[in-house]
């Protein structure tokens, strides 16, 4: 993989990891537009949403040391339980219903290896579950309540959240589609809703990429080719490209619906399963 290709990458990943419409699909569909013409990987994707994991924790600061000072001065010193604020109890619950929350992918991602590198990265498959799940999002979008705040969420909820989040494990699902679109069907507003999935995804995707990077380095045969300076050139750029659609897409959601993402959604899928009927592309 060329700089470039991998700077075509980052900025891809950077622009698509927030927005509901799956990172790790468009990049597995550019994969077979560059020179290469081949499948960037599930390693590489990955290790390239560390970057964009760095633009949350960095966009979303003060809300994520709020939770973590919280969460271990009520965990760790239980002297200091009795003089916590009404807001600080609320983070030590938001820091619980995170952890319960990212159990199910931790579950599901270590014990699905094989079908996660392999299986799920069939093209037919990712053209399926865009459409798919363009559907889901609109339903969610149109028939939610849009009324719940974050001091709502129990914990069904956090483990619903939870469960939609293994969802991403297929590419085309998106992390965010999913774990928004449930928000969403559970009543939360829009932002709010967002908010959570951004936050949830945090430990699970830096988990994520941190093993996969291991694996690159202590067994690169199982990890397959990873090109050691184009996956962090391409982090990189998906850190910097990533903050600045976070930052866009918080201010669009306090006016607009997730309706533009449903219809890229299906053009997006419905393209790739005539590209793929014809033989332009192959799964």
């Amino acid at each position: 993989m060329s700089i470039w290709d991998a700077i075509i990458l980052g900025i891809l990943q950077g622009l698509t990891e927030f927005l509901p419409i799956s990172s790790s699909a468009h990049l597995r569909i550019a994969g077979e537009f560059l020179p290469a013409a081949t499948d960037p990987g599930a390693t590489f994707t990955a290790i390239t949403q560390i970057g964009t994991e760095i633009a949350v924790v960095i966009y979303f600061w003060k809300d994520i040391t709020g939770i973590l000072s919280a969460w271990f001065r009520h965990t760790f010193r239980p002297s200091a339980r009795q003089i916590l604020s009404p807001e600080e109890r609320q983070q030590v619950r938001l820091g619980w219903l995170i952890v319960l929350g990212t159990l199910p992918i931790v579950i599901v991602g270590y014990t699905a290896q094989s079908v996660i590198r392999d299986a799920f990265r069939s093209l037919w498959l990712v053209a399926t579950v865009l459409i798919v799940f363009a559907l889901v999002l609109l339903a969610a979008d149109v028939w939610g309540r849009k009324t719940r705040g974050l001091d709502s969420l129990n914990v069904p909820h956090g483990l619903s959240y939870g469960l939609a989040q293994t969802l991403a494990l297929i590419p085309g699902v998106s992390r965010s589609g999913a774990t928004i679109s449930m928000g969403l069907a559970l009543g939360y507003t829009r932002v709010e809703a967002t908010r959570f999935a951004f936050l949830l995804a945090i430990p699970a995707v830096f988990g994520s990429g941190l093993f996969e990077l291991n694996t690159a380095i202590v067994n690169p045969l199982e990890a397959g080719p990873v090109d050691p300076l184009a996956t962090l050139v391409a982090t990189m750029v998906a850190a910097v490209v990533g903050y600045a659609v976070i930052a866009w897409l918080m201010r669009f959601l306090t006016t607009k619906s997730f309706l533009p993402f449903v219809v890229y959604r299906l053009v997006l899928g419905g393209g790739l399963l005539i590209a793929l009927s014809l033989g332009v592309l192959e799964a």
